[in-house]
């Protein structure tokens, strides 16, 4: 076993030089003064390896030709050590034995001649501990894998226990979890589903959204009648849409993106592109980041990151910009003020052909009633009006609520001239502006109502 294994890197990467000459080594020491390495010197092959016993080394560079131990010898001995050790050859000679040599025994990255470019000399340490870096990020990932698919096998053998006494809620995570045990190795839709619900642990339980927008785009893809591969894309950049935010701090990932400062918002900003980078060097993902590019794009042509216009924007990015903003209205990710479903889709339809296409949104809000039985905006009969269009007679239809959550009026009161007064007096007061769903009764349905639990009445 490799004595100095580990699957995380330093933040500082330790360099080891290997030369006789010293000359050399202070040469080479002075290059890399004030670069971001912890260097070690060493003047043979021998005190190399007693280096490298002492504590982890990330890249060994050794001159080819040394008394005692040559640097192919070294580096070979390094190889069966320490394999994930780069390992560079430094040499002043065209010897094509020790660079065979070094390349089948020790593997080298590498090989430099001397005299060295000193650019081109941290060049290659730099991209050489790059390359270490990504590697070792694979191998984390790989074994983080591994461990979550042995904690599904054991979720899975109790799975059938554990449903009969959990809650409904809890049903439906460990019916996931069976679903992603049996399909994980084959889909990529379970697997991202599982990432997200690991993402949202980032946000508190009132500001996590993927769960709700994948339903929503899967509702519209089986309500539609959408091909499967459409339909398993837009599940994935559902589910990873705001992967891309995960790198930024607590006070701005559960902020409204309507009240970021000017620096915060260029970072809002870029994290499409970003989420898009993530997920591009996936194969089986690059149709998803696309849409996931392009979902904070704007019918007319307003939005980012590319400014696509109208049709030039692909259909289930689209789509996916709908099901975002209308969770994330009612999330309070958007706006200070959290909507209801009603009012969301009231904001939906006010920027019809600006932000959405009207086309879709109205195929979009078919589909959320046939999910939310307690929408009221598609009732024929419901109107919303502001306060001062509103009628003696008219009904709620639904409760309206101060901004500051009290309620105001029950839904199914009867509007009186006085209420609507006071009901004008106390929006001036509070400088808000309220957005009242009423239905229109009729005649036989005019009699003063006798309900109570009215702040305003």
């Amino acid at each position: 076993m490799e004595a100095q294994s580990t699957l995380t890197p330093p933040c500082r990467p330790t360099v080891l030089l290997v030369d006789d000459e010293e000359p050399i080594l202070n040469s080479l020491r002075r290059l890399l003064r004030g670069q971001p390495y912890d260097v070690l010197l060493a003047t043979s092959g021998e005190q190399a390896l007693a280096l490298m016993e002492e504590g982890p080394v990330d890249l060994v560079m050794s001159d080819a030709r040394m008394p005692g131990m040559d640097g192919a010898t070294l580096l070979a001995q390094i190889h069966q050590r320490y394999p994930s050790t780069v390992r560079i050859m430094l040499t002043g000679y065209a010897d094509p034995g020790a660079i065979i040599k070094a390349v089948n025994d020790g593997r080298i990255h590498r090989y430099i001649s001397k005299p060295w470019n000193d650019d081109e000399m941290l060049l290659t340490l730099r991209q050489a501990l790059e390359h270490q870096h990504s590697e070792r990020e694979r191998q984390r990932l790989e074994l983080l894998t591994r461990r979550q698919n042995a904690q599904l096998r054991l979720l899975n053998t109790n799975l059938e226990k554990r449903v009969a006494a959990r809650t409904a809620e809890l049903q439906q995570t460990a019916d996931m979890l069976d679903l992603a045990y049996e399909e994980l190795k084959h889909s990529y839709v379970t697997g991202t589903e599982v990432f997200s619900m690991l993402a949202n642990l980032r946000l508190p339980p009132a500001k996590q959204t993927n769960r709700q927008i994948i339903e929503l785009v899967r509702c519209y893809c089986r309500v539609h009648a959408l091909d499967e591969a459409t339909s398993r894309d837009l599940a994935m950049a559902a589910a990873l849409y705001n992967i891309g935010k995960l790198s930024w701090p607590d006070s701005m990932i559960a902020a409204p993106s309507d009240l970021l400062m000017h620096s915060d918002r260029e970072r809002y900003r870029d994290y499409p592109r970003q989420s898009e980078t993530l997920l591009m060097t996936l194969e089986p993902m690059k149709d998803a980041a696309r849409l996931i590019l392009h979902h904070q794009e704007h019918w007319d042509g307003s939005g980012f990151p590319d400014r696509l216009k109208g049709e030039a924007i692909p259909f289930g990015a689209r789509l996916l910009k709908l099901a975002v903003d209308f969770v994330e209205l009612q999330r309070g990710l958007i706006l200070e003020r959290q909507m209801n479903s009603d009012e969301a889709l009231l904001y939906l339809r006010k920027y019809a052909g600006r932000l959405y296409e009207p086309a879709l949104l109205e195929d979009f809000v078919e589909v959320c009633a046939s999910l939310h039985s307690d929408l009221t905006l598609v009732d024929p009969d419901v109107q919303v009006c502001a306060t001062r269009d509103l009628v003696p007679g008219m009904v709620l239809a639904r409760n309206l609520n101060a901004d500051n959550g009290m309620l105001l009026l029950n839904a199914g009161k009867i509007l009186s001239a006085a209420l609507v007064e006071k009901l004008v007096a106390f929006e001036s007061m509070e400088g808000g502006k309220y957005c009242i769903f009423v239905r229109i009764p009729s005649e036989e349905g005019m009699a003063p109502s006798t309900r109570l639990g009215s702040v305003l009445s």
